[in-house]
């Protein structure tokens, strides 16, 4: 499935409701630099509005998409994945994105990404994680960094960090990617290489929760939280300057993981097709 790049340049307004704003993200919330990137990333593939379809979640990323003019799906709690595969196999002349956060995708949604990686359907996830049930009161998820506070760790957090790009590549998926939403245009790069892939593509997006996440944990302004992550992802750069354990074994960004495998819908479609032909 092709789609004829643009060239013209990038407007955002092309691609939301209008009708919809103002939205309801919190100020200093970095869903919507997610947004945008994945938007102008759609954009520069060409991809028509009437061939895409975005499904999403419960959660402030499950918001997403309402905003976006297109086929959208708000489905239930940790479910857009499993909505997304009946899609993308009913419709394969639609590019499927599915907009999840991180504890609607690995907590209550685990297996369903767990079995995504492993069929290598062609869809595209962009998971958002800022490391809290921010919509819902403020609750530990699968990615909450260790000693932090929620509503649900007063004491801070005890629990390993879930690291979603490691878990997606043990589980087979044939493109795997982490940004930050500091760097836009690499963020908009990569979700443009993950749309492209053909097969069950990954993209994590560390975003920043600033009311909930960040003013319970003293984390500071957007801007600061924003520079944080970054050290986490250079810490020899940062560790003067930004207040960050310094991590020896960083979390790398860009692309993690591309691989050839067969696509699930193409050889599904081809095995049913055999049967019916020696049905006849």
């Amino acid at each position: 499935m092709t789609d004829a790049p643009k060239t013209d340049e990038f407007e955002i307004n092309d691609y939301i409701r209008l009708d919809q704003m103002p939205h309801f993200l919190c100020p200093g919330c970095g869903h919507g630099i997610a947004l945008r990137a994945l938007l102008w990333a759609i954009h520069e593939l060409g991809i028509d509005k009437d061939k895409l379809a975005v499904v999403s979640g419960i959660g402030c990323s499950g918001r997403l998409s309402a905003y976006i003019d297109a086929n959208t799906f708000h489905t239930t709690h940790g479910r857009p994945l499993a909505y997304a595969t009946g899609l993308a196999l009913a419709r394969p002349d639609l590019h499927v994105i599915v907009i999840t956060g991180d504890g609607d995708s690995l907590a209550i949604g685990g297996n369903h990404l767990i079995h995504a990686c492993r069929r290598n359907l062609n869809l595209t996830t962009m998971m958002l994680n800022n490391e809290i049930y921010g919509m819902t009161g403020g609750q530990v998820s699968p990615t909450t960094s260790a000693e932090r506070y929620t509503t649900t760790t007063p004491a801070g957090n005890t629990e390993p960090v879930f690291d979603a790009c490691a878990l997606a590549i043990a589980a087979g998926a044939g493109f795997v990617g982490r940004e930050v939403t500091m760097q836009v245009t690499g963020l908009k790069n990569l979700l443009r290489d993950a749309i492209a892939h053909d097969g069950f593509s990954f993209v994590e997006v560390l975003s920043d929760c600033t009311e909930i996440y960040g003013r319970k944990n003293d984390l500071g302004n957007s801007p600061e939280m924003i520079l944080s992550q970054k050290a986490q992802m250079r810490p020899e750069a940062y560790r003067n300057t930004v207040d960050v354990p310094f991590r020896p074994n960083a979390l790398k960004t860009g692309i993690l993981a591309r691989n050839a495998r067969p696509e699930y819908g193409s050889a599904y479609r081809a095995m049913t097709a055999g049967i019916r032909e020696k049905g006849k």
